[in-house]
């Protein structure tokens, strides 16, 4: 395979939206200093107060209108002009796509989706207010397109082969902390570069692994340079 069009993945979390001025959920004051995760998050919760549920994901599709990409974003879709690159996020909006990335998994669900709760097979698209008596066409009510606390991670194993098949992995605004997610880094080749983005002191051990400790904003267009100077003209 020619270095030209080597395979790039990209592991990214809340720390990549938040340089788009998105709440993330982790934070000190994020959204869970202001919401229960049992409130608002899990199956139990939907089926106690679905109001509640909906309500609080039509705030955040709300917000996702009022954001934009950031550099990191554009910096990303710009790699696809010399590698195969393929984006793994555990965020549910839309912003990588937004900025060009063509090739996005979302492992927890998208903001802009939602399903039906009689027939999960029913995925619709909206920008708009989700709420108690919209249905599918079975009768179903719609909920978010999220993945909640509790439930199956329906994407994780095609995440995993994508990147089993990476030259070089690049994890971006995440601590790595929330399984099963944060074990996909573990089936990359031992071939394969690593490199972490992140000003946090996330440490995925090994000696293959570059960290760049500023924020994706800062650190990502760095690293497209750095990967366009070793592999372009290759």
């Amino acid at each position: 395979m020619s270095k030209a069009r080597m395979n790039i993945v990209m592991l990214t979390g809340a720390g990549v939206s938040a340089d788009s001025g998105v709440e993330t959920f982790r934070a000190s004051d994020g959204l869970w200093a202001k919401h229960n995760i049992e409130d608002v998050c899990t199956p139990e919760a939907l089926e106690r107060n679905p109001k509640l549920v909906l309500d609080f994901y039509n705030e955040r599709r709300r917000q996702l209108k009022s954001v934009k990409p950031n550099a990191g974003h554009y910096a990303a879709a710009k790699l696809e002009e010399v590698f195969n690159v393929e984006v793994i996020t555990q965020n549910v909006d839309n912003l990588h796509e937004r900025a060009g990335s063509t090739k996005v998994l979302h492992l927890h669900g998208e903001l802009l989706k939602c399903r039906s709760m009689k027939d999960p097979s029913y995925i619709c698209t909206t920008e708009d207010d989700v709420s108690i008596g919209d249905l599918c066409p079975n009768g179903g009510q719609l909920r978010p397109h999220i993945v909640f606390f509790g439930e199956q991670v329906p994407m994780l194993e095609t995440a995993a082969k994508i990147v089993s098949k990476a030259n070089i992995v690049i994890v971006a605004g995440t601590s790595l902390a929330v399984y099963p997610a944060a074990g996909l880094v573990g089936y990359a080749p031992e071939s394969a570069e690593i490199y972490v983005l992140d000003p946090a002191a996330v440490n995925v051990g090994g000696e293959r692994v570059t960290y760049m400790r500023e924020r994706f904003a800062l650190a990502m267009p760095k690293l497209v340079d750095i990967l366009f100077e070793k592999y372009r003209d290759k």
